[in-house]
């Protein structure tokens, strides 16, 4: 197949690599094929349904590098799911009667478009997965190549998403100012909820992140400037269980010897215990589009601060959310590095008509290939077992808990 024009469009939760990996696109298409137009869909699916798109023009593709300055993505992103028919009548993005799907594909025929380039989680990429299936079923001719975007690190069998690195790295620095309000109040508890829903890799790696931060600061005891008030005291996650009792008994004899407490908690992790909780209230938790509990209407953060608060006998709570801080960042250079291989793969596959997921099979070598879209699923565990995380709870006095078993989504 001859590419005469591709798609862009970034879908999902923002991470810090959508304006990168935009960017990173024009420019390998700029390098490799300066013949192939490029066409960005507003809003992801949303503006793909609605036909709302516009051209790269020369002046884009000549300053491209400036979208690695800056973090979100500047053509905007949406949750849509193209199965989902029932929400996609709600909001008007579809006719009674229409199969989203149908729609979708029409409008990239209607826009001449050879390739798409969907950038985001897992549910953005399935959902690409039953765009390129309807495809092929109906006999379109156009390839899809997703970059996997999530700041969960939770793609399998992806090894490492893209914009992850520098989620931890902005959730470090956010927490290198709010851990300071310790010295506001007198037996103070701060939990920092870190993003993640189903895997605790985020919240571990910020936590790992932060204490690699205090490894490089200067502390003056005597003042009461001491690295033991700053650091870590907890670290709280979805794949691993712990006595709740037994935490409330070590971490309550922390705060009776520096007066703070500072413990890192995954914004999955309890999920379930809360909302059976909420239900039993008489309370309903609202989903998204995906069928996903609304995070912020369960607030495991709250939850988790108000059962160790009375059990640790804290006089003030801070909870404190790290995500969206941490998501509409700029990715650093570790990510801008790993955008670009991923990047220029995906040009080479979508110039190729090779669908797929392009990152690093971890089952098949570390290979940096385009992953078929079937074997690609969300809620990929956080390994406990990781030598870097053993360390950090061995060095934080915390003991190790067993392992939740969790199922793929």
């Amino acid at each position: 197949m001859s590419v005469k024009r591709v798609g862009i469009l970034t879908a999902g939760g923002l991470a810090p690599c959508l304006s990168s990996a935009i960017g990173a696109l024009i420019e390998s298409y700029t390098e490799k094929a300066p013949e192939v137009e490029i066409l960005c869909y507003r809003s992801g699916y949303k503006g793909l349904l609605l036909g709302d798109s516009f051209l790269v023009t020369p002046s884009v593709r000549e300053h491209a590098k400036v979208l690695h300055q800056h973090g979100g993505s500047p053509i905007g992103n949406s949750r849509v799911k193209l199965t989902n028919v029932a929400d996609c009548v709600e909001r008007g993005l579809v006719q009674e009667g229409q199969d989203p799907l149908h729609v979708a594909a029409e409008q990239l025929k209607t826009d001449r478009v050879d390739v798409l380039h969907t950038i985001g989680g897992d549910d953005t990429n399935t959902t690409a997965a039953d765009l390129a299936a309807f495809l092929a079923q109906n006999d379109y001719d156009l390839t899809v190549v997703g970059l996997p975007k999530t700041i969960d690190n939770d793609v399998i069998p992806i090894k490492q998403s893209l914009g992850a690195w520098t989620a931890a790295e902005q959730g470090a620095r956010f927490f290198e100012n709010v851990v300071a309000e310790h010295n506001a109040n007198p037996r103070m508890l701060i939990v920092h909820e870190v993003m993640g829903r189903n895997c605790g890799w985020l919240t571990a790696a910020t936590a790992n992140k932060y204490r690699e931060r205090l490894d490089e600061l200067n502390f003056l005891p005597e003042t009461g400037l001491s690295r033991e008030r700053k650091e870590v005291h907890g670290v709280y996650i979805p794949e691993m269980h712990f006595e709740l009792q037994q935490e409330a008994d070590r971490l309550r004899a922390i705060l009776d010897e520096i007066d703070c407490v500072n413990i890192f908690i995954s914004e999955g992790a309890g999920v379930d215990t809360i909302v059976q909780e909420m239900e039993s209230r008489g309370e309903e938790v609202p989903k998204d589009a995906f069928g996903h509990y609304k995070l912020d209407a369960v607030n495991p953060g709250k939850w988790f601060g108000q059962q160790f608060a009375k059990m640790i006998g804290a006089e003030k709570v801070l909870v404190q959310k790290s995500g969206y801080y941490s998501r509409a960042a700029r990715a650093n250079e570790q990510d801008i590095e790993l955008i670009a291989r991923c990047a220029n793969k995906a040009v080479e596959c979508g110039l190729s008509g090779d669908s797929g997921v392009v990152g690093q099979d971890e089952e098949r070598g570390d290979e940096l290939r385009a992953i078929e879209f079937e074997r690609i699923k969300g809620g990929k565990p956080f390994d406990i077992g990781s030598t870097w995380f053993g360390k950090l709870l061995g060095e934080i006095k915390q003991p190790k808990g067993d392992v939740v078993e969790t199922e793929h989504v």
